[in-house]
């Protein structure tokens, strides 16, 4: 009987459980600092519904994910509207992960999930570098008075990190001091990811690496559903090849943020998500 069914509400082709996998997938369903259309906690949910579009075998990497030790763990529980009670949880959640000797890929929600998972990274990995993708700089120190926003996080990471150790990339969008910040702490790449990545790996590739992937970096022609879309992004395609270059590099963990795809009818845009964590999970896990 048990042949007859199958299970929607884990990513398609995460079959392992927690003992056996080296790598843990769990959503992270908080939106609470949007500051232009929330929905992005409903993403992680959505996101695993449209894993069902896709296949778990990548025709690029020859790879499957039913072969990987990968365990969807669900979605967090997180206090409604409360930040930081929300941040505490994330963070010991992700540190419960690594204390296994896991690694862990998170599916937001807002970018402001990215802080707690650096900090429980950086614990163990204090040279890490952070790999952002993004059509947003983030890097505002503060946000209508916030210091916590999806809107200043890579801030806040920058200021965790060990100088030059945030690499920027596809960023196409930010205010004039987030630009002087930038040219000061960060190696800031616009507008283009996977040409700059291949350049620099050789620097990254003696490094534990943390990559964090803002779905907006994504041009909404192809990305709709995202909560701050910003026009003149990447495609689909560079997305999906930078994801596999990946393997290149020593990735200990990861999060791709703010995929909204109940705000595309057309459904596109869970199924692109879906496709991205196919790929980064195949190129980074098992490795």
């Amino acid at each position: 009987m048990a042949d007859w069914f199958y299970r929607t509400d884990r990513f398609l082709g995460m079959n392992s459980g927690w003992p056996a996998a080296d790598w843990i997938y769990f959503g992270i369903p908080m939106d609470f600092t949007a500051s232009f259309q929330p929905g992005s906690r409903f993403g992680p949910a959505r996101v695993r519904e449209s894993s069902y579009a896709v296949e778990t075998y990548s025709w690029a990497q020859d790879r499957d994910l039913e072969t990987l030790n990968i365990h969807d763990a669900g979605d967090l529980e997180l206090p409604f509207g409360n930040v930081l009670a929300s941040l505490d949880r994330i963070r010991d959640a992700a540190d419960s992960v690594l204390a296994e000797g896991k690694r862990f890929f998170g599916l937001g929600g807002e970018h402001l999930v990215t802080l707690p998972l650096v900090e429980a990274v950086l614990k163990r990995y204090p040279d890490l570098v952070v790999v952002h993708w993004d059509a947003h700089a983030d890097l505002r120190d503060q946000y209508m008075g916030e210091r916590l926003s999806h809107a200043t996080v890579l801030r806040r990471v920058a200021e965790r990190l060990q100088p030059g150790h945030l690499y920027q990339f596809g960023i196409r969008s930010g205010t004039a001091d987030e630009a002087r910040f930038a040219q000061k702490h960060t190696r800031l790449y616009p507008h283009e990811v996977l040409r700059p990545l291949t350049e620099v790996m050789d620097e990254l590739r003696v490094r534990p690496v943390y990559v964090t992937i803002d779905i907006d970096v994504v041009d909404p022609a192809f990305m709709p559903g995202t909560g701050t879309p910003e026009p003149g992004g990447i495609s689909s395609q560079e997305a999906l090849a930078a994801l596999r270059a990946l393997s290149q590099l020593t990735v200990v963990s990861m999060d791709l943020v703010e995929a909204m795809p109940a705000h595309d009818m057309s459904q596109r845009s869970g199924v692109l998500a879906a496709k991205m964590v196919r790929e980064g999970l195949l190129a980074i896990a098992g490795r």
